[in-house]
């Protein structure tokens, strides 16, 4: 962990007005090798609660490369296919925190059929094992790309609004995967009585992406960086808000802690909305005045349809949660964090 990384962790931890409620908890995390499983992990145990992370993940060696040994003290790792294990011999979780899936859209793509599995197979055998145990909590980390295509950006996105999604798309693979899981979680909230929550999250970056992270953002902020100029594959007309790692972490513990069950939550900064032209603009104007900007159309991205969403941010704000990291102090920390 570099000392940007390091910095956020510790704000978190000394700003974070819910700390108390989590004195003494376990929580099972999927996906703790990923920029938010990991994140969560190192925020919530910089917090000295007393609390306990069961980790299960593909790749054991991965994880403990990731935490420092007084982490690992605190985690028990599970090296597993977290569709297939079997949870049942597992006690004493209080949340469950699920973070674990397919990101990379050339994979929704070539692979459609196991990035709908993944998805689905994963949460289901999570959620069976939350029906049959007293837990406290449960979260599912889903996109705003359920919210399919949208063209008109005049009014913000609230959680009960669809967008139009080609069933008949295999690139619509993970969006619809993600919505039958949504459903799925409302499914258990009602039948079962499970605590299962929803929350949206938009774009999250920060410290701790990969240095070869092919997400929009985080390509953006690395050209910048080098001082090498921006090309689009796009138009650049698809525009949506971002969030900062930590500033997210904060929003789904909110949720995990105040959200209602059988709901979903927008987790985004609504003041960082930009397209894809504007933030490469942004960047130029704000960052590196020496680079340049060119359009080189390119349609074997596997990019998602162009769309605007505009995501309201009012139902989670409701809970108490406010963002603190705006557009340029996200690039700033990527920046110092991809040059330390």
């Amino acid at each position: 962990m570099n000392k940007i990384q390091k910095q956020d962790i510790m704000a978190f931890a000394q700003t974070f007005a819910l700390a108390d409620k989590l004195k003494g908890c376990t929580f099972l995390i999927t996906g703790a090798t990923g920029l938010i499983g990991s994140t969560m992990i190192h925020c919530l145990l910089a917090l000295n609660a007393e609390i306990s992370v069961i980790a299960p993940l593909r790749n054991k060696t991965k994880a403990e490369g990731l935490f420092s040994n007084e982490e690992l003290t605190h985690m028990s790792i599970i090296e597993c296919d977290i569709a297939k294990y079997d949870y049942s011999h597992i006690i004493g979780v209080d949340y469950i925190i699920h973070c674990a899936a397919p990101t990379a859209s050339k994979f929704f793509v070539e692979c459609p059929v196991e990035t709908f599995d993944i998805i689905y197979s994963g949460t289901k055998v999570l959620l069976d094992y939350a029906k049959d145990h007293p837990i406290k909590g449960f979260i599912y980390l889903s996109s705003l790309e359920i919210y399919g295509e949208i063209q008109d950006d005049s009014a913000p996105v609230t959680e009960d609004f669809q967008g139009y999604l080609d069933v008949m798309s295999v690139r619509s693979s993970y969006p619809m995967a993600k919505r039958a899981v949504e459903n799925l979680c409302c499914l258990y909230a009602g039948e079962y009585g499970v605590p299962s929550k929803v929350a949206r999250l938009t774009q999250t970056t920060g410290a701790g992406i990969a240095k070869d992270d092919n997400r929009v953002i985080a390509q953006f902020a690395r050209l910048a960086s080098r001082g090498q100029d921006i090309i689009l594959h796009t138009t650049g007309e698809a525009a949506r808000p971002y969030c900062y790692t930590t500033d997210a972490i904060s929003a789904i513990l909110y949720i995990l802690l105040k959200g209602n069950s059988g709901e979903a939550y927008n987790v985004a900064n609504e003041d960082t909305y930009i397209s894809a032209r504007g933030m490469a603009e942004f960047l130029r104007d704000n960052i590196n005045p020496k680079i340049s900007i060119r359009v080189e159309l390119n349609d074997d991205m596997g990019y998602a349809p162009a769309t605007k969403q505009r995501l309201s941010t009012q139902k989670l704000i409701s809970l108490g949660w406010r963002p603190s990291l705006g557009l340029k102090e996200i690039f700033e920390r990527i920046i110092q964090y991809l040059t330390d």
